[in-house]
């Protein structure tokens, strides 16, 4: 399964320090097929653009003169904005995260190098769990979303377009009973 709950998920650099105690259940990341739609877009619109630009240079002024270096340099333009754009895509995929842990989830999202967001909740305030799949591709290459409701601040975390949602939920189900188990009966008489 690309990108979730590998063997052993303690390997992966994570983004934050574990707790003493803490072990990483499950290391999961957006579906690929969510990096390569969005890599394929990119490729296209960048290499296509200047695909049509330099066919359009070449054809109207050629590519001598003030007329064809202007050119060259808005196609050089291009291309580097929609490498860069590229780039980003996939050093977001590589760190749009999520980390089930025996005590907590963690949703750790870092956009470009001065951007990082970071929301965790103890698995013992997970409420409700949801498994959510739409549509023919979800369906088919086994992605979706899981909805944990929380009695923390954070009230919602989403983990989008994941792969093999419902084993996700099982490993997190699993890891809140476990937490709860560990706290001990709970005293309703106060």
């Amino acid at each position: 399964m690309a990108g979730a709950m590998p063997g052993d998920p303690s390997s992966k650099k994570l983004p934050f320090a574990l707790q003493p105690g803490e072990t990483v259940l499950a290391f999961v990341r957006r579906h690929w097929l969510y990096f390569s739609l969005k890599m394929a877009w990119i490729v296209i619109a960048g290499a296509g653009g200047a695909g049509i630009a330099i066919a359009a240079v070449a054809m109207t002024y050629g590519f001598g003169g003030l007329p064809g270096l202007l050119s060259a340099l808005v196609i050089a333009a291009w291309v580097a904005y929609w490498t860069v754009r590229g780039y980003f895509t996939w050093y977001r995929y590589q760190n749009d995260i999520w980390v089930v842990t025996n005590q907590r989830l963690v949703d750790s999202l870092k956009r470009h190098w001065f951007h990082h967001q970071m929301a965790s909740t103890d698995l013992v305030d997970v409420e409700d769990l949801r498994v959510e799949r739409h549509g023919v591709l979800q369906t088919l290459f086994d992605f979706g979303d899981v909805q944990c409701q929380t009695a923390g601040v954070v009230q919602n975390f989403v983990l989008r377009g994941i792969p093999q949602p419902a084993r996700l939920l099982a490993v997190v189900d699993g890891a809140r009973d476990a937490a709860r188990r560990a706290l001990g009966p709970v005293d309703t008489t106060r």
